[in-house]
C-alpha cells in the first residue's frame, strides 16, 4: 500500500463512518479497485477505524469526560448516558461475536454491499417521506431525554449494520427517529455509540492482528500515521457538518445517493468491471 492509496482510504472512512452511507461498504468497494485485498487491508481497517474514533473522542470530550465519570457516580448524568450506551451496545456485541466469521467468509464482497446499499437507500426515502408528512414532535429532544428502553431499541437496530453496506450511522439514526428522537438526538446517540461499539470491534481485531501492525510488516508505519491521520481530520469535518446537513435535509439525500450508487454497482458487477466477482 502506497501513501496516496493510504490517504484515499483514510479519507473514506473519515468521511463515511458516522454518514448514513457505509464505510464498510465503500472501504470494501475502494479497496478491490485499487486492488488492495486480504491480510493488507484487513490491518489497515483497524488503523483508519482508530483514527474515526480519535475524531469522536476529541469532538465530544466533555460528554466523554463525563461518561468516565459515571463510572464512579452512576446516579449521575454522565451515569446515566454510560447506561444508555452500554445496553445500547449490547445485541451487535453478542451477534457480531455469535457470527463473526460466517459474516466476513460470506457477505464482505461487493455484491453484498450493493444489495445492503439499494435496500437501505429505499428504506430511508421512504422513511423520510413518511416522517414528514406524519410531521409529529420528537419525544426526545436530547441525548439525555432518551430512555433506556429505547436505547435498547436502538442497539436492535445496530445489528442490521453487521451486513456491510447497511451502515451502523443509518439503522441507528433511522432507529432513533422512528422511536421518537430529534434528529440532533439521533446522530448524538450514534456518535457516540461508535465508540464502543467500534472502539471493542477494532480492539477485537488488533488483537488479532496486532505482530503485523505494531512491527508495520503489513501495512507499513508511514503508511499507518497517513490513514489514522486523515481519517481523524475527515472525521471531524463530517461530523460537524452532517448534523447541520440533517437538521435541514433529513436523510432523503443521502438514500438518494445510496440508491444509485447500489445501481451503478450492479451494473458494473453485471459487466464484471474491475474483476469483480
Amino acid at each position: 500500500m502506497n501513501l496516496f492509496q493510504a490517504g484515499i482510504l483514510g479519507a473514506i472512512e473519515g468521511l463515511t463512518e458516522f454518514l448514513p452511507v457505509s464505510s464498510t461498504g465503500h472501504l470494501i468497494l475502494a479497496a478491490h479497485a485499487m486492488g488492495l485485498v486480504g491480510d493488507v487491508m484487513n490491518d489497515f481497517e483497524i488503523v483508519i477505524q482508530a483514527g474515526a474514533l480519535l475524531a469522536v473522542l476529541w469532538l465530544y470530550r466533555a460528554r466523554v469526560a463525563e461518561v468516565l465519570g459515571g463510572i464512579a457516580r452512576p446516579r449521575s448524568r454522565g451515569g446515566s448516558l454510560l447506561m444508555k450506551l452500554a445496553i445500547a451496545f449490547l445485541p451487535a456485541a453478542v451477534v457480531g461475536l455469535a457470527f463473526h466469521k460466517a459474516i466476513q467468509a460470506h457477505l464482505f464482497g461487493p455484491l453484498p454491499v450493493a444489495i445492503a446499499l439499494l435496500v437501505g437507500g429505499v428504506v430511508m426515502v421512504c422513511f423520510e417521506r413518511w416522517r414528514r408528512a406524519r410531521r409529529g414532535t420528537p419525544a426526545f429532544e436530547s441525548v439525555d431525554a432518551i430512555p433506556l428502553s429505547v436505547a435498547f431499541a436502538i442497539g436492535l437496530f445496530q445489528c442490521a449494520s453487521l451486513w456491510p453496506g447497511v451502515s451502523r450511522a443509518m439503522v441507528t439514526i433511522l432507529g432513533g427517529l422512528l422511536l421518537g428522537c430529534s434528529a440532533v438526538a439521533a446522530a448524538e446517540f450514534s456518535f457516540l455509540l461508535a465508540l464502543p461499539t467500534l472502539g471493542a470491534a477494532t480492539l477485537f481485531d488488533f488483537v488479532k492482528s496486532r505482530d503485523a501492525l505494531l512491527s508495520g510488516a503489513s501495512v507499513g508505519l508511514e503508511a499507518t500515521a497517513v490513514g489514522l491521520a486523515v481519517a481523524a481530520i475527515v472525521a471531524v469535518i463530517a461530523i460537524r457538518s452532517f448534523l447541520r446537513y440533517l437538521t435541514r435535509h433529513g436523510l432523503e439525500p443521502f438514500g438518494w445517493y445510496r440508491i444509485i450508487l447500489g445501481l451503478v454497482l450492479f451494473a458494473l458487477l453485471w459487466h464484471h468491471a474491475w474483476g469483480f466477482r
